[in-house]
């Protein structure tokens, strides 16, 4: 004789609490999946694209340093690294042009702080 057991609220409230956690998880997932891709076909939409005018840009290497040149616009676009090694050949001595576009980067001295 087979008895029919209904479940307790208890072991209701378990069941959907674990079912809901699973979902959860599988939502959290898929939007982590489709946030990697779409930070993917961005990379890969814009990458070496011109910030200014959105034409093709070409790395050429200007005092040992690779950098990135739109011959479109005449647009020049500097990574951190590539600032870096400018202003490490400015302390080193090699001053021109390159310095003064880095003190463009220098945080403004306020006159009235001390």
């Amino acid at each position: 004789m087979s008895q029919n057991v209904k479940p307790t609220q208890g072991e209701d409230d378990y069941f959907a609490k674990e079912d809901a956690e699973i979902k959860r998880k599988l939502a959290l997932s898929v939007r982590k999946e489709m946030a990697e891709a779409e930070a993917r076909k961005l990379r890969e939409l814009h990458h070496m694209r011109c910030p200014g005018c959105g034409q093709q840009m070409q790395e050429v290497v200007l005092r040992a340093v690779p950098v990135d040149v739109c011959f479109s616009c005449n647009g020049v676009f500097l990574h951190r690294d590539e600032l870096l090694a400018f202003q490490s050949q400015i302390n080193q001595g090699r001053r021109g042009v390159v310095a003064a576009i880095l003190n463009w980067f220098h945080p403004e001295i306020d006159p009235h702080k001390k």
